[in-house]
């Protein structure tokens, strides 16, 4: 059962439909590693994280950015199931990646931010409440799987 209501889904794929994830993805991904530095020990392989101009210009940060933007798209095609939708990565974040689910969390909230810097006015409170509900159900069952 969704907890999203018409106008919630209806803030979240409007808004949706005029984000570039390229663009999007390579600033909250890059945003997340400044902001929270422990998250950077998920990332070894992402060569220089060495400050902050570094990770931002970095091109595997970006690309990433861009792959967890691409499963958020997933997401709000199935606002419905999350915990679906985010089985298979819930199971490779807890069992493969050992990501402590706290961080789950840290990377909507980011977003969001983004999203309001990209957006503007646009960006109403409004709708950051319907997205801020959509990041915290993807948090959530990102968690699910967890033992």
């Amino acid at each position: 059962m969704s907890n999203f209501t018409a106008e919630d889904k209806a803030a979240i794929t409007s808004l949706w439909g005029k984000v570039n994830v390229e663009d999007a993805g390579g600033e909250t991904l890059g945003r997340l590693l400044v902001v929270y530095p422990w998250t950077q020990r998920f990332f070894d392989s992402f060569g220089s994280l060495s400050s902050p101009s570094a990770i931002m210009g970095n091109p595997k940060v970006k690309a990433h950015g861009v792959k967890v933007l691409t499963s958020l798209g997933e997401a709000i095609k199935n606002l419905d199931d999350l915990k679906g939708t985010f089985g298979s990565l819930s199971e490779l974040h807890c069992d493969k990646l050992h990501v402590d689910p706290e961080n789950f969390r840290l990377p909507g909230n980011v977003l969001v931010t983004v999203l309001a810097i990209l957006h503007g006015k646009e960006f109403t409170p409004e709708v950051q409440a319907s997205w801020q509900k959509m990041v915290a159900g993807v948090a959530s069952a990102l968690a699910s799987r967890y033992h």
